[in-house]
């Protein structure tokens, strides 16, 4: 089917007062993200039950038969009669458009309706009536909304709540105080998430040497939320950067200073990937040696095949880098009250570390009310279902900082067991993993690209450190597009990892690797649905010598695209000088 085209919606700037409403987004900051013609686009997605959970957070819906209509594009058009959107900007002349995108059973992102509408900066409510929308019989699922703003970075409060048809009734909205970060009902927060001080030694060394004026470097890595998903904007509102100006402040120092920032976040990916990534991004390949590192998967970790061992080698990796950094582990959590803390916090426990527990501090106060000593609501919290919003970073900050300050002020300790002597909780097998691109192969490994000798650049990007501008993750791989000749390499290791792209495009297809002529893996880039960074385990616990691996489409795949973003690899032989695997 092709595409719809975006449908102009004439709005009435006067809404229906008498009619039910809820909110899915209340007064949310936003911040045009930018694109290549100098607009910025700020994208909320709705699939995958995250627009129940709006109506759940922001709406206090708990109908479920109401919620199920939300799910399906057929059934939003059931309840809902029209949308009402509002924007304000600093300047109220600002129009800005709106788009509602319902994603399509045939191709996602092509085949369903696209509606639009111009609403003004001035904070005015528009209404976009649905009967007045061309629907496509292809829609499958509400997908996404976008504010298209003339200019990149523009920042704005915006509003979208959804009329409903008559026979549906919605509560009256709850209305919200500011939250009172001065009061005990706070200060309790920030106890309550300190989940353990653990060995402090090395965070109070890393403290002492910012203070004595020598470089330190505090880094994080992490998911989305390190990214700094929901901070608006994004580089300078997200925890990591709210922790790092604290740190410095506690030392006495500026951000200009002695003292190094170092972000990497990735959304969508799991300490899988970041016990690849932690080389290259956070160590810029031996050029960085971090004093404090913060890991936050606490929320990713579900696609961690190994179910804990990943996280546990990233941890062993960092405590083992010549720096001696110190780890700090952050739980972090979904509005669901979802993660994973009582897996990870047992690596946490075994080795000693600082853990902060935002699920702790936050979640059991939010199902009280204001006068039951409710200091935050989950809207106020929460951007979405997974990221918390400018208010829930800086809470985050608080609770790291509350645990800094706490191990500043604690008692020297003894120095801390070496990590390579505590007996694993999951596993080690990974710790000393080590990752290339087609721009880093080792002398020792021989590749032959076959038909996969294209270079993929519709890559996931992110903004790094303090940029707005979003850096393309792993630029230099191997794309294929037609043919059926396979990409082979011969590599010494005991374990493999790949790392692939994930797509929802309707030319993405699924690939086979083969490791000495074994199938071990069918990999389905469309299985997450979405462009994101994928990193899978091919083969592990090998005898150490020379394989061979092919990874080659799969049958009636051969005119698709696939593309391998890069390789982890165990070799036990000879480590990098530095301890780490790296060279």
């Amino acid at each position: 089917m092709a595409e719809k085209s975006s449908l102009e919606v004439r709005a009435p700037k006067d809404p229906e007062k008498k009619r039910s409403s809820f909110y899915i987004l209340r007064n949310k900051q936003t911040a045009g993200s930018p694109q290549e013609d100098g607009s910025g686009v700020q994208y909320i997605y709705l699939n995958d039950d995250r627009l129940v959970s709006f109506a759940r957070i922001a709406g206090g819906i708990t109908d479920e038969g109401m919620l199920a209509l939300l799910k399906t594009a057929e059934g939003f058009r059931r309840l809902v009669y029209a949308v009402g959107v509002s924007v304000e900007t600093k300047d109220p002349r600002e129009q800005v458009r709106f788009v509602l995108q319902m994603y399509g059973k045939t191709d996602p992102y092509v085949t369903g309706t696209v509606c639009s509408a111009p609403v003004g900066g001035d904070g005015m409510e528009t209404l976009i009536k649905l009967s007045e929308v061309d629907w496509s019989s292809d829609d499958d699922v509400p997908g996404q909304i976008r504010f298209v703003f003339p200019r990149a970075n523009t920042l704005a409060q915006v509003s979208v709540r959804l009329y409903l048809t008559d026979g549906f009734e919605a509560p009256e909205p709850v209305e919200e105080g500011a939250v009172d970060f001065d009061g005990p009902g706070y200060r309790r927060i920030l106890s309550q998430s300190l989940y353990s001080l653990g060995n402090v030694s090395r965070l109070k060394k890393a403290l002492a040497r910012a203070r004595s004026g020598e470089e330190t470097t505090v880094a994080f890595i992490g998911g989305s939320i390190t990214q700094g998903a929901g901070a608006i904007p994004i580089n300078d509102q997200c925890y990591a950067w709210k922790t790092f100006e604290g740190f410095c402040r506690l030392c006495g120092r500026g951000t200009d200073e002695n003292i190094r920032y170092v972000k990497a976040g990735v959304g969508g990916t799991s300490s899988e990937l970041g016990m690849l990534r932690y080389d290259r991004e956070v160590c810029c390949g031996g050029k960085v040696r971090p004093d404090v590192v913060v890991v936050e998967f606490a929320v990713n970790d579900a696609g961690d095949e190994t179910e804990g061992e990943s996280y546990e080698c990233l941890v062993r990796k960092i405590l083992l880098s010549p720096q001696e950094p110190a780890v700090i582990l952050l739980f972090s959590v979904f509005a669901d009250d979802y993660n994973l803390q009582e897996r990870l916090s047992k690596v946490g426990e075994a080795y000693h570390l600082p853990m902060v527990s935002i699920k702790n501090g936050v979640t059991g106060q939010f199902y009280f009310s204001p006068g039951e000593g409710r200091v935050i609501s989950k809207n106020q919290y929460f951007y979405d279902v997974y990221h918390p919003s400018g208010l829930g970073h800086r809470v985050m900050a608080d609770c790291l900082m509350h645990l800094i300050s706490q191990a500043d002020q604690a008692q020297a300790q003894p120095e801390e067991s070496r990590a390579d002597l505590v007996e694993p909780v999951y596993g080690k097998e990974f710790t000393q993993v080590r990752f290339f691109d087609r721009d880093s192969v080792p002398a020792s490994v021989r590749i032959s690209p076959g038909d996969f000798d294209r270079t993929d650049t519709e890559l996931q990007e992110v903004e790094r450190d303090l940029d707005l501008d979003r850096t393309p993750e792993f630029p230099h791989n191997w794309k294929h597009e037609e043919g059926g000749q396979p990409f082979s390499m011969d590599i010494v290791c005991s374990a493999l990892l790949v790392v692939e792209k994930d797509s929802a495009s309707v030319r993405a297809g699924k690939a086979e690797a083969f490791v000495d002529g074994e199938k071990v893996r069918l990999i389905d880039p469309r299985e997450v649905g979405w462009v994101h960074c994928n990193a899978l385990i091919l083969a592990r616990g090998m005898e150490r010598k020379e394989h061979h691996v092919e990874i080659r489409m799969a049958p009636g795949e051969e005119e698709k695209q696939f593309t391998i973003l890069g390789f982890g690899f165990v070799d036990d032989g000879p480590q990098g000088s530095d301890g780490t695997g790296q060279d």
